[in-house]
């Protein structure tokens, strides 16, 4: 059947703690769940001439053709729950939280697809337990047709989507909402050494179009502040969740567990650049230092280490002058390679197929200019890479070789860039490289510099390769301490850890969270499907399969980065039993 694309509200519903609830008492759970479902939730939806297009185990997906029916059902629904649930014991209800967003979709045999849906479930995760949460074009659109006050919970970082989403709580006065659970962000201790985190700098040129040219010279002073091994870094994807909130510094240092802030702005205009820093104190607000940097385009990276040297001189005045240089050449003479490479960026953490196909165009043309670009090379590496994992390529055979040739050339000439250095790592320990060779660059990698979470993360993942899960799950560990932004990404692979150590109930709690903030990674779900299938729980594992089905054609891969053949057929046993194959 042909896709067709439409404009729709897409609600989206997940029942809060449901594997805590399964826990506690899994038939009780479900049988209640299943009559909400039935009762309740699918009765509304078509009150409020909605159509309910799948339930997901332990929520629900609707969609609207009317954005204000939309909300209006939503706001319903949770005030029915109150009631339905008021005699069960309190640690025992169930509650749902609700995103509800107005968007493109893609229709394809009955199910929705694309942005929209992505949004939906990014904005269903940050509603408080009984809470709805919408956009801003949902906002927008019922304001002055529902009697519901909208609170701005300001820009919020959404994976899948390359922009940020602006959300609002959504406060039904009849309808008492929990406040936020203690998993909420908390104060992170101080580490035993000098910390920063840096927020993206604000785009000062006027023009909407240079925004990835401020966002590229936030990244690129974080990756020269985190050179500096004495200092403890906060990684991009945590400080860029803070893009466009007035959020107090304060907070910030209690959220990320750090002491100093560094924030600022960034003008181009023609071919000059100018970057304005100022570094302050979390724990007491105390502005430190201030300065203004000018230079031209072709002066960007000694900007951006004055910029760094600065910020080391005032924490550590003793120890910088040796640790800030920098411990490889320029990471490319070209200056239109290095535009290249700050416009793919934001398409690389999209992660949807097309935002991919596009950086890896745009990595193309870089690496054509600078053929030794290392950081480049080793992000067109991972682009093939999550091409790989999500059976994406279009040709199965040759974006393996692709992938491996980029990474092994990014090894070869970036072997002072710890960043580089860990992304090739990780394709090369993927791919069936030699995993202790791979290791061995990931070590080299950490050692440059211990304060990159993506070297943590990375070894994580080989470890988890090399059958060392351990080792694994502490080394993901220190990647979200590092970037406390990342716990989905770490526990997909803390899941699949527990997994391999026949923790699964452990496993499967790990893995649903992160299966919701990655709603489109395919390695997620034939992990949820295997793990169903060794706990009995075959129906759950065949949805999984479907799930999986929608993402790729591939239900069972070859999982040949497994080195341990027990690990490999725990894998694989389970995910051939889900998906009804003859073990």
């Amino acid at each position: 059947m042909a896709s067709t694309r439409r404009l729709a509200a897409i609600l989206a519903a997940d029942v809060v703690g449901y594997s805590r609830l399964m826990g506690v008492d899994e038939e009780g759970t479900h049988e209640r769940l299943q009559a909400h479902l039935r009762e309740l939730v699918e009765p509304k939806i078509k009150e409020h001439h909605g159509r309910t297009v799948k339930n997901t185990g332990d929520g629900f997906l609707a969609e609207f053709a009317s954005v204000v029916n939309a909300v209006r059902c939503a706001a319903e629904l949770q005030r029915a729950m109150i009631d339905r649930e008021a005699e069960v014991p309190e640690d025992r209800r169930i509650r749902f939280r609700i995103g509800v967003n107005l968007g493109d979709v893609i229709v394809e045999d009955g199910d929705i697809f694309g942005d929209g849906v992505n949004v939906a479930a990014r904005l269903e995760a940050l509603a408080e337990p009984g809470g709805i949460c919408v956009s801003r074009v949902v906002r927008d659109q019922v304001r002055d047709r529902l009697d519901f006050a909208f609170e701005d919970m300001g820009e919020q970082s959404v994976k899948n989507i390359a922009r940020a989403v602006r959300a609002y709580r959504v406060r039904d006065h009849s309808v008492p909402i929990e406040p936020p659970q203690p998993a909420s962000p908390q104060s992170l201790p101080l580490p035993d050494k000098p910390s920063i985190a840096v927020l993206p700098f604000a785009n000062m040129s006027g023009d909407p179009e240079q925004e990835y040219f401020a966002d590229g010279m936030f990244e690129e002073i974080i990756t020269a502040l985190s050179r500096i091994r004495w200092l403890f870094v906060i990684a991009r994807n945590s400080s860029f969740t803070y893009k466009g909130r007035a959020v107090d510094v304060k907070q910030i240092g209690r959220e990320l567990g750090v002491r100093y802030v560094l924030e600022g702005s960034v003008r181009k205009a023609g071919g000059h650049v100018r970057i304005t820093a100022q570094l302050i104190d979390a724990t007491n607000s105390a502005h430190l230092w201030a300065d203004r940097f000018d230079g031209s385009l072709e002066d960007v990276f000694e900007l951006q280490d004055r910029v760094a040297t600065s910020v080391a001189g005032i924490i550590e005045p003793t120890l910088q002058a040796a640790e800030i240089r920098r411990s490889s050449e320029l990471p490319t003479s070209d200056l239109r390679a290095y535009d290249l490479y700050l416009r793919a960026l934001p398409y690389t953490r999209a992660w949807g197929r097309e935002s991919i196909l596009a950086a890896l165009d745009l990595l193309r043309q870089a690496i054509g200019r600078d053929p030794s670009y290392g950081g480049a090379l080793a992000l067109a590496a991972h682009c093939h890479y999550w091409l790989d994992l999500n059976d994406w390529a279009e040709d199965r055979e040759t974006n393996p070789r692709r992938a491996v040739e980029f990474a092994q050339e990014a090894v070869r000439t970036a072997a002072g860039d710890s960043g580089a250095l860990a992304i090739a790592a990780r394709v090369l320990g993927h791919f069936g490289e030699d995993i202790r060779a791979a290791i061995g660059i990931i070590d080299r990698s950490l050692t440059l510099n211990p304060s990159c979470a993506q070297g943590w993360f990375s070894s994580g993942w080989l470890r988890l390769y090399a059958g060392q899960t351990g080792l694994a799950i502490k080394h993901f560990e220190t990647s979200a301490r590092l970037n406390p932004g990342s716990e989905a990404s770490t526990l997909n692979g803390i899941g699949q850890a527990h997994f391999f150590d026949r923790k699964f109930d452990d496993a499967l709690e790990k893995l649903l969270t992160a299966r919701h903030a990655v709603p489109i990674h395919a390695t997620t779900y034939r992990f949820l499907a295997s793990c169903y299938a060794h706990m009995g729980r075959l129906d759950d594992a065949r949805e999984m399969v479907e799930r999986l089905r929608t993402i790729t054609s591939v239900v069972v891969p070859n999982a040949v980065q497994y080195r341990n053949p027990e690990h490999r057929d725990l894998f694989l046993s389970g995910l051939r039993l889900a998906a009804g194959e003859t073990l």
